[in-house]
């Protein structure tokens, strides 16, 4: 049965590394899937869905005011039979875009995997993160951990010398030179505070 899936995590989890090895699966049974990109993440140019690791795939791009179960229906009226969506950077989906992910599910009988962060560099919810944790058949987290050892559940925005930016818009596309994941504990600690933050490359647990 046909579900929709969220894979949320902090910064540098590899999410998009999972996305990618799901999709390999899929190809490697003579499956069909089609990998959905947000043209607001275009890090690696536009429709290209890269993880940091060095894997990369195209994907088709959409906007926020696209609708997704259009797409996916035009996707296959082309090609024929589609056996898996995914989703990069669900984060940045609306919350039209997720019911919209949700009838891919319950009308075209075609599974959706989301992949996302759950929140923002202040602590707050994503519109996309939020109605997929509110809709999703099932939830998973992917691990990484905290330069402290701690499991890290938290992002912080950095500037070039490590010091944590408590204020600004909630989207602002960057990779290790901008983002930090850090746990809660550590999270409350530099903002109610003004300390530094070591930038180091988190672990995949």
């Amino acid at each position: 049965m046909a579900k929709l899936y969220f894979y949320y995590s902090a910064m540098n989890a590899g999410k998009t590394t999972t996305l990618l090895q799901s999709a390999h699966n899929y190809h490697e049974r003579g499956m069909r899937t089609l990998i959905l990109t947000p043209r607001l993440d275009n890090r690696y140019g536009a429709g290209k869905v890269r993880s940091r690791i060095g894997l990369e795939a195209n994907g088709t791009i959409f906007e926020r005011g696209d609708n997704l179960l259009e797409i996916t229906q035009a996707d296959i009226d082309g090609k024929g039979a589609l056996h898996c969506v995914l989703v990069d950077e669900a984060q940045f989906l609306s919350k039209a875009q997720v019911w919209q992910l949700s009838e891919v599910v319950d009308k075209l009988r075609v599974p959706v995997l989301a992949y996302g962060l759950r929140t923002d560099f202040q602590g707050e919810l994503f519109e996309g993160s939020q109605y997929l944790l509110a809709w999703a058949d099932e939830l998973s987290e992917i691990k990484t951990i905290c330069h402290t050892g701690k499991k890290a559940n938290m992002v912080v925005r950095v500037d070039e010398h490590g010091r944590a930016i408590t204020a600004g818009a909630q989207v602002e596309i960057g990779g290790n030179e901008r983002y930090v994941s850090v746990s809660r504990a550590e999270f409350k600690r530099i903002f109610e505070g003004e300390g530094t933050i070591p930038l180091k490359q988190p672990r995949l647990l």
